[in-house]
């Protein structure tokens, strides 16, 4: 007699297994549809939402010129005499500029003497009226950012110049 409740016990436990085996691998399943939505998520998130190609190498700059600290190259003070409206002015002005990389810094230290006679120029070409408000300091901003990134070389590429900062701006 005892082996007829064995006999009972055993089927049970068999039909048991059964049901957590499709408890297990619809769970795997589902964690595996999850998985992979999320993993398709994230890599449309950082592909950049599959936009157009040509920005794609603009975007990778700009992302790794952000992931450091800014690079900043340091100028010697300008001054010079700006272009004459109510008697002689001269300006005296210093800056930064803030470059994509150590690459760029070394290329516009390498490269300085053409760099302050480009910035030179630009600047005694002024009137003291076109640079003394906001707007005209800020455009003056542009146009020498303009100066530094053209190619040092007749076909050498551009510096990467992010920003010009002044850190002095005396006009008298």
């Amino acid at each position: 007699m005892k082996a007829n409740p064995k006999a009972k016990a055993e089927p049970k436990v068999e039909a048991a297994a059964p049901v957590n085996s499709k408890k297990k691998l619809i769970m795997i399943v589902g964690l595996l549809v999850v998985l992979a939505a999320g993993g398709g998520g994230a890599w449309v998130m950082l592909k950049g939402g599959g936009g157009d190609h040509e920005e794609a190498p603009v975007k990778a700059k700009q992302k790794s010129a952000k992931l450091g600290p800014p690079t900043y190259v340091t100028l010697e003070p300008f001054t010079v005499n700006l272009q004459q409206e109510n008697g002689e002015q001269y300006l005296q002005v210093a800056f930064s500029v803030q470059v994509g990389g150590l690459e760029d810094s070394d290329n516009i230290k390498n490269n300085m003497a053409k760099v302050r006679s480009r910035v030179l120029l630009l600047l005694s070409s002024k009137r003291a009226s076109e640079i003394n408000t906001p707007e005209g300091k800020q455009q003056l901003s542009q146009e020498i950012q303009e100066q530094i990134k053209e190619p040092f070389d007749r076909r050498g590429p551009e510096q990467d110049v992010v920003e010009v900062l002044f850190t002095s701006f005396i006009i008298q």
